[in-house]
């Protein structure tokens, strides 16, 4: 080997050579590097690609969307059964008419007395006793009605409507709504009355009509005392 000369110059100086790894080590670093390429390999296979959707994958999430569409229209059925219920009840409710007190002793009937028309019925109960609506409607007078005493006046949603005179005391408002069977005052001789007693009319079209024929059409008995089953009472 030719000794290098002091003059030439150092092709290396500066320079820091990195010595060459022996050869196990150098087998042993690539064998690492292939080894954990294929374990990172092996790991991707394992992952699933969120682009990839097997068939079985996408059968459960049919099955998903249909249990959810099944839960959603039972839930719809059972809104709009529910309000057909209501609407039946109401419909129902609406139907009902009812004696407006019990244990009553049926006096005047409607028609005319000499040149007077007597445009509703009495019904002679102890003062104090409790009578009720014959039909829903709302409460368009509750207070003084000159010859009727204290009264109460219903207007009911067929156009129909009934007035309660001769009350020792009334239990309801004006405006305000009430159902069949519910309590608006009570008995008295208030007015042009003649002891205790109940004057019930009921009016079609602004003009009086006989109440026992027109309530016996809906199944209510004034001189039996009986009404409908439906009624619940």
């Amino acid at each position: 080997m030719r000794q290098r000369l002091s003059s030439e110059p150092d092709r290396y100086r500066g320079r820091r050579r990195v010595p060459t790894p022996p050869r196990s080590r150098y087998a042993a670093v690539v064998t690492t590097a292939f080894v954990g390429a294929g374990l990172v390999a092996l790991g991707a296979q394992a992952m699933p690609d969120a682009k990839t959707v097997t068939p079985a994958a996408l059968a459960d999430m049919e099955l998903a969307n249909l249990a959810g569409q099944d839960l959603a229209e039972r839930a719809a059925d059972a809104e709009r059964a529910s309000r057909g219920s209501e609407r039946s009840a109401d419909q129902a409710e609406s139907d009902i008419w009812q004696l407006p007190l019990r244990g009553y002793q049926l006096d005047s009937p409607y028609g005319m007395q000499g040149d007077t028309l007597h445009g509703g019925i009495d019904l002679v109960a102890p003062e104090g006793t409790p009578y009720n609506a014959v039909h829903a409607g709302k409460v368009t007078k509750a207070g003084w009605f000159g010859g009727y005493g204290y009264a109460v006046i219903v207007q009911h949603p067929d156009g129909t409507e009934a007035i309660y005179g001769h009350s020792s005391q009334i239990t309801v408002t004006e405006g305000q709504e009430v159902k069949a069977g519910e309590q608006l005052g009570l008995v008295g001789a208030t007015g042009h009355a003649y002891g205790a007693h109940l004057h019930l009319e009921l009016h079609l079209n602004g003009s009086p009509i006989d109440p026992m024929a027109f309530l016996a059409e809906r199944g209510v008995d004034l001189d039996l005392e009986v009404e409908p089953i439906n009624t619940g009472s």
